[in-house]
Order: structure tokens, then sequence, then C-alpha cells
């Protein structure tokens, strides 16, 4: 069997070369794809990440702590309350004449839906001003 001619003459022996034109055409639209699509791969999203700095925080009597333990126990101002107790008390707090500032403290270990509940139950209840307590050590 012979390979390479049209004619179906017995005495042609068997072409023994590598088409190269199909190969060469492959590699060409390989090498426009990836001209093409190179730009777009080192294209980066630039943001600004919030830096956790923190500064000497001088309690004032106006400003409530909450904090979070590991197990989602919430202290409000170093006393345990339940989840009643601290929306009734936020209520309480939002209707003052000038509105204290909440200062959320919670374990890192803490999953962040009961961060986010104390939040939404704050915001329910009309506090505005809530702020984060970080540990100000370097935990690298």
């Amino acid at each position: 069997m012979a390979f390479g001619g049209f004619s179906h003459g017995h005495g042609q022996q068997p072409m023994a070369e590598i088409n190269m034109i199909p190969l060469i055409d492959v590699m060409l639209v390989l090498l426009v794809i990836f001209i093409i699509t190179a730009p777009l791969l080192t294209h980066a999203v630039k943001i600004d990440l919030p830096r956790a700095a923190s500064q000497l925080n001088v309690p004032k009597p106006e400003n409530v702590h909450l904090s979070i333990d590991g197990a989602g126990t919430v202290y409000w101002n170093g006393e345990p309350v339940a989840r009643p107790d601290w929306r009734a008390r936020m209520a309480d707090a939002a209707k003052g004449s000038e509105q204290p500032e909440l200062h959320i403290r919670a374990d890192g270990e803490l999953a962040y839906r009961f961060v986010a509940q104390v939040m939404s139950d704050a915001a329910a209840a009309g506090l505005s001003r809530i702020g984060f307590v970080t540990d100000p050590r370097d935990t690298r």
C-alpha cells in the first residue's frame, strides 16, 4: 500500500517524509491564541485592603463594649447576656440623646455569622456607630 500519490502504479515506493503543513498551521493558530490571551491573564484588579492597626482605646462611659467568646456567648460591658436582653439594651441605648459607640470584640475562632447577627441586631435597634476592637500584637 503506497501513500502520497494519485496514480495507482505498482512501481512507486512509500513516501518517507512527514507532511509539515498541518503541524505548522496548528502551531500558528496556537501562537495567535496565546498572543491574544496572554495580556488578559496578567491583568490584576488593585484593591485597598484594610489594615489592622490598633491604637490605645480610651474607654468612655458612653461606649458599649460587646464581647463574643468562642462559644458564641455575648457579654455586654463584661456581663453575659442572652439575645433578647442585648436586643433590649441596644434599643434602650439607641433611644438616648447621644448615641453610644458599640465596640465589638470577637474571638478569632468564632464563626462570622455570630458577629453578623449582633451587627444586624444593632442596626435594627438603630445603633449606627459600630467599631471592631482588634489585638495590636502581630500574630505571625
